[in-house]
């Protein structure tokens, strides 16, 4: 898979918490790739799917962390987390047995993504910043945060 360049998470979705926006950054980054990959063959790469599903998971993990230490109910917002890997993982294993488009479901994660930042994580991050959350100095450490390859 190509490595991929910063930019590509869209200007409207930034939520100004760094490691957030950095992690989807990431997201976006291995959903190109994937479409770059399926687009140039009709291989489906299952080990880069299953990768951007566990990324996925990494990053809910990531909010509620965060959630945690601020001290703010997250239990709606991680019942969407929950929902949307089971049904995200259901559509995958189609994808593999061939009964669903590799593209169409890189399509759905993208404009999923898109709507829960611009909805959901929104409204988290607000509500992290009224609590005056500091996240603490080591943060990034925690974090996978690495280049597509």
């Amino acid at each position: 898979m190509k490595i991929c360049l910063p930019g590509l998470l869209p200007e409207q979705l930034v939520v100004d918490l760094p490691e957030i926006d950095a992690q989807h950054e990431e997201i976006f980054c291995r959903i190109e790739s994937l479409k770059t990959a399926c687009f140039e063959s009709s291989h489906v790469p299952v080990a880069e799917f299953e990768a951007l599903l566990d990324y996925f998971t990494m990053h809910f993990a990531t909010e509620e962390r965060l959630a945690e230490e601020a001290g703010l109910d997250f239990v709606d917002h991680a019942r969407i987390h929950e929902d949307t890997l089971r049904l995200l993982r259901r559509a995958l294993v189609e994808v593999i047995r061939g009964a669903r488009d590799a593209h169409s479901f890189l399509r759905y994660c993208e404009y999923w993504f898109e709507r829960h930042i611009s909805e959901d994580d929104r409204l988290f991050i607000n509500n992290l910043q009224s609590s005056n959350f500091m996240p603490s100095p080591g943060f990034w450490q925690g974090g996978d945060l690495q280049a597509c390859a």
